[in-house]
């Protein structure tokens, strides 16, 4: 069959990868009881608890949040699948083979696995589960129901799993406890053991009799700390301790799961939600509106010392927040029209005008962190982008990682962002007919839809909308609710859409869910701008393949530089921080960890807790 170009350039570029060593040989392995991408563990073998807890915390009382999601509801308690909206906290009943220590980049240690054998090549693993291991009826968790998860997910997950799950290529029980993944010849295995060991166990007998591929209110069996107690359908859930978990007393656990209950309130809309916070009627509660947390936090319950507001520090990237162009659509096909597009938010005056100052400008990716390119590309970034020159625009070579114009503080238009972004949908061949609308050869006119379901954001969306339509575009907002917004996401049926990703210390294989052009097609990944680029996908795998930190780094830094020089976004703000306000009823660690926000490891001071009810503060 002949290639295509396309085909082609893709061929020659997986090509280029570097040459991956060859499988190793079955009686070269090591066992240990968790494992890195790079290096060696903080704990040792036997470790008693993770330093971050406090491993003497009380357990009881019930932790409260605001229930989020897409919908701002739920509607199923099945989260393995596409179809419903799931309910906020179903990972609290599952147990996984692994789990992550919050005070290491990349490391997890073995929660269902007691211990994991494995080649230098890491082509393959056995997770040897631990005697004990429980589901929530009673059945013990064996190598069938590892089988059973994997196999499942790959065929009938949501897309998340199934490119998550693409590189096993068996999965193999070897006896009751113990199970053999392999992983497919030449994918990058540096993470596969803990990714696969991150993925919540199913129990296969549990599925005999129920639909796995369905949405259900029906809670479901697993063999986590929690149970479902109580669903109020779209309302409310609540979780409470299984009191014959088996799990309590492992390393990992300890100083963790120190609630009874968590519970999941859901409201329509921020207002009517943080005015329920403010009565105690839910516990929580994080800020995610400058404006709101510069002018909504005088209420009583603050002045007298109920609530306390706290500013904590996050050691992750930032997140990548940001108005994702769908370039599924004819009119982004032009670079130069992106670009444009681009110019005409006015961060600065957004920041100091309805930002109350608070933020700072993202351009990055990975911001807030060492994987952010900056300036011109240098060392082994250069060299590595070198191989892929013929691929990539001039500019990624002669001008520095594309960062957002600094635009004019003191008005919303900025004229000189205003005949800048013109010259370059000049150029694109979108010109201005007699109403000063652009059109291109054919007489289309260059419109631009933002969808969105926030209410919070049509004071950003409208001042930016006010830009375009200067610029000769045909710029509008569409509000939905919430349930059509999921849908519309989920289709990749917007121009713009609104969204934040907040990417790992160790970039891995959700890189291509987010930026893979397997994922480009598939409905409801988190391909949201509809990247379909064989660079990209090359680049993807040379991080998944990075041997150390510093070259994962430096390749993260390549593949950032030329995501930006696409303009398929435009970047919003970060704070590096997280805003939290909560009713003065916990306890917490002298210090938290410092890739979680944390509040896993708090715990219920019934003291507290009574000396709020004497001031008639919570009932």
């Amino acid at each position: 069959m002949a290639l295509t170009a396309r085909s082609t350039l893709a061929a020659a570029l997986v090509a280029g990868l570097a040459a991956l060593p060859a499988r190793a040989d079955e009686g070269a392995t090591v066992t240990r009881h968790g494992i890195s991408a790079f290096g060696a563990l903080k704990y040792p073998e036997g470790f008693a608890h993770f330093d971050y807890v406090n491993p003497d915390a009380p357990k009881g009382g019930t932790m409260s949040f605001r229930g989020t999601g897409a919908s701002r509801t739920f509607d199923s308690l099945n989260p393995f699948i596409l179809a419903g909206e799931p309910a906020q906290g179903l990972e609290r009943i599952y147990d996984t083979l692994m789990v992550r220590a919050h005070d290491e980049p990349d490391a997890v240690y073995g929660l269902l696995a007691e211990s994991v054998t494995y080649p230098p090549d890491r082509s393959w693993v056995v997770y040897r589960l631990r005697a004990g291991a429980r589901f929530a009826d009673g059945d013990p968790v064996e190598a069938e129901d590892v089988v059973f998860t994997l196999e499942t997910l790959q065929a009938q997950g949501a897309p998340a799993y199934r490119i998550r799950l693409k590189d096993v290529a068996g999965v193999t029980a070897l006896s009751p406890s113990e199970v053999r993944v392999e992983f497919a010849e030449g994918a990058a295995t540096r993470d596969l053991i803990a990714d696969v060991g991150q993925v919540p166990i199913l129990p296969a007998h549990y599925y005999d009799t129920v639909a796995f591929d369905r949405s259900t209110l029906t809670p479901p069996l697993g063999s986590g700390p929690y149970v479902v107690q109580e669903v109020d359908a779209g309302r409310s859930i609540t979780y409470c301790r299984n009191p014959d978990y088996w799990a309590a007393e492992l390393p990992v656990n300890v100083g963790k799961n120190n609630f009874d209950c968590y519970r999941y309130e859901y409201f329509a809309d921020n207002t009517g939600a943080f005015e329920a916070f403010k009565t105690g009627a839910y516990l929580f509660h994080e800020e995610f509106t400058s404006a709101l947390w510069a002018t909504n936090y005088g209420f009583p319950a603050i002045e007298r010392g109920w609530i306390l507001r706290e500013v904590i520090g996050d050691d992750r990237p930032s997140g990548a927040q940001g108005f994702w162009m769908n370039l599924r659509r004819p009119q982004f096909a032009d670079p130069r029209v992106r670009e444009a597009i681009a110019m005409m938010f006015n961060f600065e005056w957004s920041n100091r005008t309805l930002f109350y100052g608070l933020y700072q400008r993202t351009d990055s990716f990975w911001e807030n962190s060492g994987m952010q390119a900056e300036g011109l590309p240098q060392g082994d970034e250069l060299a590595l982008l070198e191989e892929f020159r013929d691929a990539l625009p001039d500019s990624v070579f002669t001008a520095p990682a594309v960062t957002p114009r600094v635009l004019s503080p003191e008005r919303n238009l900025d004229r000189r962002a205003l005949r800048e972004a013109g010259a370059l949908l000049d150029a694109a061949g979108w010109t201005t007919d007699d109403r000063g609308l652009r059109r291109n050869a054919a007489g289309e006119t260059l419109r631009v839809e933002f969808v969105s379901d926030s209410p919070a954001f049509e004071r950003i969306v409208l001042p930016y909308i006010e830009n375009l339509t200067r610029l000769g575009v045909d710029a509008v907002q569409t509000q939905v609710d919430a349930a059509q917004m999921q849908q519309r996401q989920e289709e990749f049926d917007y121009d713009v859409t609104i969204a934040r990703f907040v990417l790992p210390l160790s970039p891995s294989i959700e890189l291509r869910t987010l930026f893979g052009s397997e994922s480009a097609e598939a409905p409801g990944s988190n391909n949201l701008a509809g990247i379909a680029d064989p660079v990209v996908d090359a680049l993807i795998e040379r991080v998944l393949a990075a041997p150390d930190r510093a070259t994962l780094e430096t390749r993260v830094r390549a593949l950032d530089r030329v995501l930006r020089a696409k303009h398929l976004w435009v970047p919003n703000w970060y704070k590096g921080s997280h805003w939290i306000a909560y009713w003065d009823v916990f306890g917490k660690p002298a210090e938290k960890p410092p890739y979680d926000r944390g509040t896993d490891y708090w715990w219920w001071d019934q003291a507290k807790y009574e000396a709020l009810q004497a001031e008639g503060a919570l009932r």
